[in-house]
């Protein structure tokens, strides 16, 4: 596929030398180190850049001098091409968040491998191993604001009819109907939210769905280009992901909220619905074997 947002295997390999090109493989730090990566590429995950006081894990460090030090270690400066890359089918939808992330800090232009490792590995194209020492970038963050969703401003859109926002669920219909999480205080999904899984867009080979299916598949639930469009998961990853596929997809009004279901369901003045009977019957759940 062809897209501004995108990069296929075999244009990133021709490039791989260029300079000003930054390439960020954000899988696990064993499988970078020791399991091979793309030549030249640099390490680094979401966890590193999350608020370290915050319990919802996918809050931001409010300390924006603490990230840019941490992406300027990585040789990203404003004017970098940074090419993002993870393994689709081992992840929760890692590049997205990093996509979302150094968009939301205001860098302008990024990429995602399409296919990923997988798609890398598979055409048996070239590969390092160890740690990559770049020189340091100069990157000075300016965030945009309007890429990202608090709590306060959900918890006002909820409160009332919405239709010009869509609320979307990039979890999986188990979580969303209410299955109880380790470390989640409330199971359930916001109010008026629309379920549209994150892991739904990919073909086999790990690379992006075509885009006329993505948007058949969005309208078909109801989410129209012309709203606003407002995402969450737990920690705000698999949501990013699926801001990801939405810009893709032409959406121009998308935010991610980074707090997610980790914040929401701690703060009880935020509301939660559940569908327990959908949640039993997915499970297999016989009531009528229920002891009397």
């Amino acid at each position: 596929m062809t897209h501004p947002l995108l990069i296929d295997t075999e244009t990133l390999q021709q490039r791989l030398d260029q300079p000003g090109l930054v390439i960020l493989d954000v899988r696990g730090r064993s499988a970078y180190e020791f399991g091979g990566h793309i030549p030249g590429a640099v390490h680094s995950t979401w966890h590193e850049y999350s608020d370290p006081n915050a319990i919802p894990k996918g809050l931001l460090n409010p300390d924006v001098a603490q990230i840019e030090q941490r992406l300027r270690a990585l040789g990203i400066s404003n004017d970098s091409e940074v090419i993002i890359y993870s393994n689709p089918f081992d992840n929760w939808g890692d590049e997205g968040r990093m996509f979302w992330m150094l968009e939301y800090l205001g860098h302008q232009n990024l990429k995602v491998l399409d296919g990923g490792w997988v798609k890398w590995t598979a055409e048996k194209r070239p590969f390092s191993h160890g740690l990559e020492k770049p020189k340091p970038g100069t990157f000075t963050a300016a965030p945009v604001k309007r890429v990202m969703m608090t709590k306060d401003e959900l918890k006002l859109i909820v409160r009332q009819p919405h239709p010009q926002t869509a609320v979307l669920d990039a979890r999986s219909l188990e979580e969303y109907l209410g299955k109880e999480i380790s470390g989640i205080p409330r199971p359930g999904h916001i109010p008026s939210a629309i379920l549209v899984p994150w892991n739904t867009f990919l073909n086999k080979d790990a690379t992006v769905k075509d885009l006329a299916v993505i948007r058949e598949s969005l309208e078909d639930k109801g989410v129209q280009p012309s709203q606003e469009v407002v995402c969450y998961c737990t920690g705000g990853v698999r949501s990013a992901w699926l801001y990801f596929i939405l810009k893709l997809a032409g959406y121009e009004t998308i935010r991610n909220y980074p707090g997610s279901w980790w914040e929401w369901s701690r703060d009880f003045a935020c509301p939660v619905e559940k569908d327990i009977q959908g949640l039993q019957k997915i499970l297999g759940f016989n009531e009528a074997a229920r002891p009397s």
